[in-house]
């Protein structure tokens, strides 16, 4: 296959037209194949006077599948970025919508055959676009084209972007579910990426609030789904709410350093409660619907005993329903290990800073031996800090993640930060009626001097 080499005389489009014929009508004879070359380019031509683009794309893109099976990679690495560019020179937004649409159909069929080369053309036509839903379009069609293609490690680096992207994009609710949970079946396959597969469920699942009956529905599948994830999550569902813990923290010290301690800090507490209800597992009218359903309502139920209660709870339900168990892929044993350190950390927010060894013994339906042990891991878990009393048989808890963090959590925290703020300002009162009391004995102490 000869090399396209376009010349000063012929448009970069007329070349990729032409090119593109002869390959379409290669096999029609030489006369015949001669005329309609001829007259698809004199079609490219008079469009691209009138400037209709998306007539002239199509007629480059009408032999793609022949393209891609006969063509070198060095040649459709020219062909195709010819055919992107074109939307460079449209000036309506929906025109080169259309046009990324076409070059979309063509560019996806055939996953199997030189994806990456594939991926690549999509890539390009990405950064060419300015509209941004036409972006978010094309990077859906990357994203499916990586995914039908067993190719998923080209797009997992753009999901720790999708934040800003979505600013970027601007898209609406519907969207946003399909890329949701999109990324959160890719991250699935993966069980080292059990994190980000929930968390994207989580922002999926949370895309439902506010809606009815029947559009909720369309989760139902999804939120039982969440239970099988959830035997990660059970291990680490502090880890959420400490970071957003720590980051109030944070602004609050940030407030007292450069702003006096001011009350504003009170107010991003008010907005942090407002925003991390939006997405409390609890409240999301996505799970909670399950539990009236007949088919998902065992879902719900263990959903909420992982959430909020102990071992003991968890125990009666496998008992009664140990098939249930295995079909939403938990393993027992793991489940326990999990339930144990949830109930750890729930005795410690309740037990007033201590925790008598006999109590966790009962709770965690351990020997005297093991309980130790199991707070070694709630500490190295970094669910709890504190440390054992033998000689008293108690653990002295100073810290404790909390299980979930609701409303009242945040009422609480927004106590415990006004109460800080008090006696900073005592403290600042203090420094300064003592500073004051110096620099009036200094002039006086001077006077001895002399």
């Amino acid at each position: 296959m000869t090399t396209v080499v376009p010349t000063s005389e012929e448009d970069l489009v007329l070349a990729v037209v032409r090119f593109t014929s002869k390959l379409a009508w290669a096999d029609a004879g030489p006369e015949a194949a001669e005329e309609q070359v001829n007259r698809l380019c004199l079609e490219a031509q008079e469009s691209m006077v009138m400037g209709r683009w998306l007539y002239s794309v199509n007629l480059m893109l009408t032999s793609a599948d022949l393209i891609f099976s006969k063509v070198s990679d060095k040649d459709l690495e020219f062909i195709f970025p010819v055919i992107c560019n074109v939307v460079s020179k449209l000036e309506s937004p929906d025109e080169a919508h259309e046009m990324a649409k076409l070059i979309c159909g063509k560019v996806t069929q055939q996953p199997n055959e030189k994806l990456a080369l594939r991926l690549k053309i999509l890539f390009n036509l990405y950064n060419l676009l300015e509209n941004p839903y036409s972006r978010f379009f094309v990077y859906m069609k990357f994203f499916n084209l990586a995914l039908n293609g067993k190719a998923t490690e080209h797009i997992i680096p753009s999901f720790k972007k999708i934040d800003s992207f979505l600013k970027e994009w601007n898209i609406d609710i519907k969207d946003k579910r399909e890329l949701f949970l999109g990324i959160a079946n890719v991250r699935k396959e993966n069980k080292s990426s059990s994190k980000d597969s929930f968390k994207f469920l989580t922002k999926y699942l949370a895309t439902f609030s506010g809606e009815d009956a029947s559009t909720m529905g369309e989760a139902k599948e999804e939120g039982g789904s969440w239970v099988s994830e959830f035997e990660w999550a059970a291990a680490n569902l502090g880890w959420a709410v400490l970071g957003s813990v720590t980051a109030v923290w944070w602004i609050w010290w940030w407030c007292c350093a450069f702003c006096g301690g001011s009350i504003l800090v009170l107010g991003c507490v008010d907005l942090a409660a407002k925003e991390q209800k939006k997405c409390d597992l609890l409240d999301m009218p996505a799970v909670g619907q399950l539990e009236m359903d007949a088919k998902y309502a065992l879902v719900y139920q263990l959903r909420k005993i992982f959430l909020t209660q102990r071992l003991d709870a968890y125990l009666e339900f496998q008992a009664a329903n140990s098939n249930s168990l295995k079909s939403y892929g938990l393993v027992h044993e793991d489940c326990i290990s999990k339930m144990r350190l949830m109930s750890l950390v729930d005795r410690g927010s309740n037990e007033m800073g201590q925790i008598p060894y006999d109590l966790i013994r009962d709770t965690l339906r351990i020997s005297d031996d093991e309980v130790e042990t199991w707070m070694v891991k709630a500490i190295t878990a970094k669910l709890i800090d504190g440390k054992m009393d033998d000689m008293n048989q108690v653990v002295i808890v100073s810290r404790c993640t909390e299980r979930v963090f609701g409303q009242q959590q945040w009422l609480t925290l927004r106590t415990k930060l006004a109460t800080l703020k008090g006696n900073i300002a005592n403290v600042i009162s203090t420094i300064q009626a003592n500073k004051t009391t110096e620099e009036g004995t200094q002039p006086a102490q001077g006077l001895m001097i002399r």
